[in-house]
């Protein structure tokens, strides 16, 4: 990091911060000129406060040198993280497939898609036990009901269960019934929730927010590797731009971005990205061919009924039809499902 002062900066001013720093373990490089005076910081900068230094009169500007996340680096962890989800590991050379009903509607239904997606190939059952929705008349889902359903579900097909906790009250009934927690778009920046379930071994599926940079995405995910738990795991489910064709804009460079600047797996969302179910396939072996972790797709056996999301929902037959493409996709790029 490296600090600025004002030319005509006092030099007991200048020492005054640099002692202060040097209290707080940092390393001081101070280079003085004739119209500026720089002082170069050398350490973990990512917990300065930026504000209160460019808050001082003297302070001409304060640059930071690297990103201000540190746990989700590369740049310190060089090797790539793969989380373990009872037994499956997603960040590896597998590409991982999650499946399921955007909500719980109820046990027999849900079984019957459980089955489907795993005998085309899915490793993990998605489903929607409390739905955040954008009409509190919309169906909310079937909360704890809903859980069971899931379990239940689980418990005769083998798959873990994914899904998404909306609030810090319902963490305990999460941590025991559900293998991976989801945080959704809306809640990327609770930072409150992020740090509860940092509090928590547990792998958790982050989403990137509606209109959130790559950088706000990353320090969510610092959020709950510093509070211990480093089983993070990306997820792109388009933002919100001007575009109206598709309900989000899925933004494909993330992926690179993201496998550049920092270790952590990540993983597309085609159906929250596209909104319609006719464009989920091609989406999908899009993100395989661009080096995506895994993909999250919502099925359905009977979409035109569906309590929620059934526009963008693909049936069984849909689902096995794309899984066979993006096999041949995987096998191209040197992975595979």
């Amino acid at each position: 990091m490296i600090i600025t002062f004002k030319y005509d900066t006092p030099k007991q001013e200048i020492e005054n911060l640099s002692k202060e720093l040097v209290n707080q373990g940092f390393g001081i490089n101070y280079l003085p000129g004739e119209k500026l005076n720089i002082m170069g910081i050398v350490g973990d900068t990512s917990k300065v406060d930026i504000k209160r230094i460019k808050a001082i009169d003297w302070v001409k500007d304060v640059t930071r040198i690297q990103a201000p996340y540190k746990l989700a680096n590369r740049m310190f962890h060089q090797e790539d993280t793969i989380v373990d989800v009872s037994g499956i590991k997603i960040g590896g050379n597998k590409i991982v497939v999650i499946a399921g009903p955007c909500s719980v509607e109820g046990q027999e239904i849900l079984d019957e898609i459980a089955v489907d997606v795993a005998k085309s190939g899915a490793v993990m059952l998605r489903g929607g036990a409390y739905k955040p929705r954008s009409s509190p008349y919309a169906f909310q889902g079937m909360q704890t009901k809903g859980i069971e359903c899931l379990t239940n579900s689980s418990i005769k097909t083998g798959l873990p269960i994914v899904s998404e906790l909306m609030s810090i009250d319902k963490i305990d009934e999460f941590v025991k019934y559900v293998d991976v927690i989801q945080i959704g778009a809306r809640n990327m920046q609770n930072f409150d929730l992020l740090k509860v379930v940092g509090k928590t071994k547990k792998p958790i599926l982050l989403k990137r927010g509606l209109a959130n940079t790559i950088e706000e995405w990353i320090m969510s995910a610092e959020y709950i590797m510093a509070e211990g738990n480093p089983n993070v795991i990306l997820c792109e489910r388009g933002i919100r731009t001007f575009e109206k064709y598709t309900r989000n804009t899925l933004d494909l460079t993330v992926i690179p971005i993201i496998k550049e600047r920092t270790h952590l797996p990540i993983i597309i969302d085609p159906s929250h990205a596209t909104g319609d179910y006719k464009y989920v396939e091609a989406v999908s072996l899009a993100a395989i061919a661009a080096g995506a972790d895994g993909l999250m797709i919502e099925v359905h056996n009977n979409p035109e009924c569906a309590f929620s999301d059934g526009d963008q929902s693909l049936k069984p037959e849909r689902f096995d039809t794309l899984m066979t493409k993006a096999r041949a996709i995987a096998n191209v790029v040197g992975r595979e499902i």
